[in-house]
């Protein structure tokens, strides 16, 4: 069965143009994670620093390996708590571009927790680049209407909707030897550590 929203969607972004959609955080803002030109048209109209980087968001965890290596703490925090409000910064493999993640060799992961979200990434059969749908260091809008006063005809396509949460996801590093909470979000630290340790 055809979804026209879907496929207006994929038009945009084919396009190299910037579409909107609601998460269970805050409305992200996506684009095709290989194409460069999109990213950079994110950058600007996001008003976004050079060096801060975006998030690749995926349809499904079984996914993740193809784009960033996995340990047995991250494996842990996919297992208790993804899909959800969660991103976890992880060593990122050759089939990310460098300047993803500016050449930094890790990259974000995310897999939201929103049922028509879900779809449209796995309908896609390509993951996004996905940041808050807000200009840089104002607060992210909630729902599409409040994307389209932000961006007005910025953005090519805005999914109806509002997101659930209205918190900014919880954001692990687990690149490196030691796990750190960068933000805390809906999912506590408390919750995280528990995990780690094998309490859950």
């Amino acid at each position: 069965m055809r979804n026209l929203e879907f496929e207006k969607a994929e038009k945009v972004l084919d396009n190299s143009g910037v579409i909107a959609f609601p998460t269970e955080t805050v409305m992200g803002l996506g684009v095709y994670f290989d194409d460069k030109k999109a990213y950079e048209y994110l950058n600007e109209i996001k008003r976004r620093p050079e060096d801060k980087p975006y998030t690749l968001m995926l349809s499904n965890i079984k996914d993740i390996e193809k784009y960033a290596y996995i340990s047995d703490d991250a494996s842990k925090i996919i297992k208790a708590f993804m899909p959800g409000s969660i991103t976890i910064l992880l060593k990122a493999k050759d089939t990310v571009p460098g300047y993803v993640h500016h050449n930094s060799g890790v990259i974000g992961i995310r897999v939201p927790d929103v049922k028509k979200t879900l779809e449209l990434l796995s309908y896609l059969e390509k993951p996004l680049l996905v940041p808050s749908a807000n200009r840089s260091g104002e607060k992210p809008a909630l729902d599409s209407n409040e994307v389209k006063k932000i961006f007005k005809d910025e953005v090519g396509y805005i999914l109806e909707g509002k997101s659930t949460g209205g918190v900014p996801s919880t954001i692990v590093d687990l690149a490196g030897e030691q796990v750190k909470i960068l933000r805390e979000g809906p999912i506590r630290e408390s919750e995280i550590l528990s995990v780690l340790k094998g309490d859950k």
